[in-house]
C-alpha cells in the first residue's frame, strides 16, 4: 500500500469544524484507519470511528479501485487539538488479534490545532440617515492582516488595516437593509464576527389587487423581505375579522417570509373586498392590503360577443346597402326590344289610311 494524498495540518477556531482527507493506493486495495494522539505527553493514540466523541466524529470511506478517506470533526473544542493519523495497509493479518501483520501499516500524519475564539463585540447605531455597523475583537488575538465586510456572500468592502477595531458605514434607513452582515478578520485562522441588522417586518402584497372568476380559487400572498423573519402571519378581511383554516373555504399556508391566503369557490358579493396580511416578530409587526375583485364567469366572453356583434352589424349595413342599390337599375334589353315593335306598328297603319284616302 502507498499515500497517493495525505491529510494537511490546520489552524481552527473552537466552535469551527474540521476537514481531513486521506487517499491510498494498492493491490488488493487497501483499509484506512484514522488514529488520534492528543497533545497530553500521557496520552497515547487511540483510533476514532464514526460517532466518535458524541457524534462529533464523522467518517466517509470508498473502496473503489483504490482507497479514499474523510474525516470531519465539527464543534471544535481544544481538547480536540493534536495529531491525526491516517494509517492504511492491504495485509490480510492486519487486524488478525493473535498474528502480527507480515507488512506494518504505512502512516501520514497531520497536526491540528484548536485556538481558543476571540470575543467580538458588535454594534449598530442608525443616525442622520446613515447605518453604522462595528466590531471590535478582544485580546489576545492573532496577528490581523486586514478586514473585509460580507452581506450574503457578497464583499462590500475590503482594507488592509491590522486595527482589532472596524467598521462599516450605510446610507439609508435600518428598514431598508436589514440582514445578516459579518466582519471577517483576514488571520490564520480565519475570524468572523456577525452583525444582525434586525427591524420589525416589512410586509407587502405580492400583487396589490387581484382578480378571480366566480367559483374558481383565488391565491392572495405576501412577504417580508426584512430580518429577521416573521414569526407569526394572520389574515383579515374588511368587514369580516380574522380568517382561519377552520372555517373550510380559507386555507392559509405561511413559511416564515412569505404567507399565501386561498380561498375556495369565490364568490362575487361575499368574497371581493379588502384583505390584510399582518406579519409579526420580536420586533414588532407590520401588515399589506390586497384588493380582490371577483368577476362572473360570463366576463371572460364578453370581449367575444363584442367581436361578434361588430361582424353581425358589419354584415347588416353591407345587406342593406345592396338591397337598396338593385331597384334602380333597369336592364338594357327591355329597352331596345319593345321600341321598334311600337314603331312598325304605327307606320303599318299609316300607311293603310293613305291607301284607302286615294281610293
Amino acid at each position: 500500500a502507498g499515500f497517493i494524498k495525505s491529510p494537511l495540518s490546520q489552524k481552527r477556531l473552537t466552535q469551527d469544524s474540521v476537514e481531513l482527507y486521506c487517499e491510498a493506493i494498492g493491490n488488493p486495495i487497501p483499509e484506512i484507519q484514522w488514529w488520534f494522539e492528543g497533545n497530553d505527553p500521557n496520552e497515547t493514540y487511540a483510533q476514532l470511528w464514526d460517532g466518535a466523541r458524541q457524534d462529533r466524529v464523522k467518517i466517509n470511506a470508498t473502496y473503489n479501485l483504490h482507497s479514499t478517506s474523510t474525516i470531519s470533526i465539527s464543534n471544535l473544542t481544544s481538547d480536540d487539538s493534536g495529531m491525526y493519523e491516517c494509517r492504511a495497509s492491504n495485509d490480510p493479518d492486519r487486524n488478525h488479534l493473535s498474528k502480527s501483520p507480515k507488512v506494518k501499516w504505512i502512516r501520514s500524519q497531520a497536526n491540528v490545532f484548536v485556538i481558543e475564539r476571540p470575543e467580538i463585540a458588535t454594534q449598530v447605531s442608525d443616525s442622520s440617515g446613515k447605518v453604522t455597523l462595528s466590531c471590535n475583537m478582544s485580546a489576545p488575538h492573532p496577528t490581523i492582516m486586514g478586514h473585509k465586510w460580507v452581506h450574503e456572500g457578497k464583499t462590500l468592502e475590503q482594507d488592509k488595516n491590522t486595527s482589532a477595531f472596524t467598521s462599516y458605514t450605510i446610507n439609508g434607513k435600518k428598514e431598508e437593509h436589514s440582514g445578516v452582515y459579518e466582519c471577517v478578520y483576514e488571520a490564520n485562522p480565519e475570524i468572523r464576527g456577525q452583525v444582525n441588522i434586525s427591524v420589525a417586518p416589512q410586509v407587502a402584497a405580492y400583487k396589490k389587487s387581484e382578480h378571480g372568476n366566480e367559483g374558481d380559487t383565488g391565491v392572495l400572498t405576501c412577504k417580508n423581505p426584512s430580518f429577521p423573519a416573521v414569526t407569526t402571519w394572520s389574515w383579515y378581511k374588511s368587514g369580516h375579522g380574522l380568517l382561519e383554516n377552520a372555517s373550510g373555504r380559507y386555507i392559509i399556508k405561511s413559511s416564515g417570509n412569505k404567507t399565501e391566503l386561498r380561498i375556495l369557490k369565490l364568490d362575487i358579493e361575499q368574497d371581493t373586498g379588502d384583505y390584510f396580511c399582518n406579519g409579526t416578530n420580536s420586533y414588532g409587526t407590520g401588515d399589506a392590503t390586497v384588493n380582490l375583485r371577483v368577476r362572473s364567469r360570463l366576463a371572460a366572453l364578453w370581449p367575444f360577443l363584442g367581436i361578434v356583434a361588430e361582424v353581425l352589424v358589419l354584415v347588416t349595413i353591407i345587406f342593406i346597402y345592396e338591397k337598396r342599390r338593385k331597384p334602380d337599375e333597369v336592364p338594357d334589353d327591355d329597352d331596345g326590344g319593345s321600341a321598334p315593335l311600337k314603331s312598325n306598328a304605327t307606320n303599318h297603319k299609316d300607311k293603310n289610311v293613305r291607301q284607302r284616302n286615294a281610293n
